[in-house]
């Protein structure tokens, strides 16, 4: 394989390949990206075995088609450090030779035939959603999916696609994120994407994807790239039952000043007590220490007897920094029981803290 690639074209494709590569065990063909072209375009891929990711690009001009493996860092770090003008990239007996002008750089490589291969699209049913409306869904629910829970279902977000709608829901059991649209579907399925892969998804696509999947895998295709992840193999808990079937009170809060209140009192503590007065919310730390925070949002909320509410803030501020409207409802029965807090489509179910 013999080509020549513009700095800029050649880096980018490998700052979007480098989450996707093994880079604790580097004798792994993992740690490797693969280089491949037909004659007019240039494949890039790269793979744990988890998630993977394939870009394409047709601005490089091809002496020699072919394709060869190079380890994705240290490619990377070569790149970055030559100039914005055109690189050549040629394997010679087992090496790789990155050259620009009288720089010349080597790299081993792998046989290209060893490369993990991909899943494909081909007979695979694929879901029907907006990507740009994915695309959000998912950055709503990913603070509230857990990272090391020993229950490797919670460590991602379940896609549960119905008749009529798609609910986006994930859960760390102290919180529970829920985005519902409305989708009509011929097949109802519900499949646990990882959390790695929800957030990579964010950074990749914006709008013109396809989605795919089966049992094991969820693909993701774009016009210059093809994303994919595996599935989690468990059984989400059945999260309807932790939703409220109804609210006694319901009360419709200023974003911005709730949110300003809150960061006043984490100076202090994480968490804080909420009481929810007929003009006013008061705003309490809540230390073990003998320091205290205190503030207060006036409002007229119609209690007429004082509400408490003791929560974790970060569990309200995860929420309020996913919405873009200016106020936002909070839903509550007792004080020791679960609350909702809503904004149109975009739901989270909190767990409070008990004093």
């Amino acid at each position: 394989m013999k080509i020549t690639v513009d700095k800029p074209v050649l880096e980018n494709i490998l700052l979007h390949l480098q989450p996707f590569l093994e880079k604790k065990d580097t004798s792994q063909i993992t740690s490797h990206i693969l280089l491949s072209t037909d004659g007019r375009t240039l494949f890039a891929k790269a793979t744990d075995y988890e998630i993977g990711l394939s870009m394409q690009t047709n601005s490089l001009n091809v002496e020699e088609p072919g394709s060869v493996t190079a380890n994705g860092k240290k490619l990377l770090d070569i790149v970055r450090i030559l100039k914005d003008e055109e690189i050549e990239l040629e394997l010679e007996r087992d090496t790789l030779h990155i050259r620009q002008k009288r720089s010349n750089f080597k790299l081993p490589t792998y046989k290209s035939s060893e490369f993990p291969s991909f899943p494909s699209t081909e007979n695979k049913p694929n879901i029907a959603v907006n990507s740009h409306i994915l695309i959000e869904s998912l950055k709503k629910i990913t603070p509230a999916a857990d990272t090391n829970n020993p229950k490797f279902e919670l460590n991602g977000a379940l896609i549960d696609i119905r008749s009529n709608q798609i609910n986006f829901v994930s859960t760390d059991t102290r919180r529970l994120a829920l985005v519902h649209i409305d989708s009509q579907s011929d097949h109802e399925l519900s499949i646990i994407v990882p959390k790695k892969a929800i957030i990579e998804i964010q950074k990749l696509f914006s709008e013109n994807i396809e989605i795919y999947y089966d049992n094991t895998h969820l693909i993701i295709k774009s016009e210059d790239s093809l994303f994919f992840t595996k599935l989690i193999n468990g059984k989400f808990p059945d999260y309807t039952r932790i939703i409220p079937k109804e609210c006694q009170r319901s009360i419709t809060l200023p974003k911005s000043a709730i949110v300003t209140a809150i960061k006043q009192i984490t100076t202090i503590s994480n968490d804080l007590k909420l009481t929810f007065q007929k003009d006013a919310i008061l705003f309490e730390s809540l230390s073990d220490d003998n320091i205290e925070a205190k503030t207060a949002v006036e409002i007229e909320n119609g209690f007429d007897v004082p509400f408490i509410l003791a929560i974790n803030s970060r569990y309200i501020l995860d929420f309020l920094g996913q919405i873009n409207t200016p106020d936002f409802i909070l839903e509550a029965n007792e004080s020791n029981q679960p609350f909702v807090l809503r904004e149109n489509n975009f739901k989270t179910i909190v767990m409070p803290i008990v004093i």
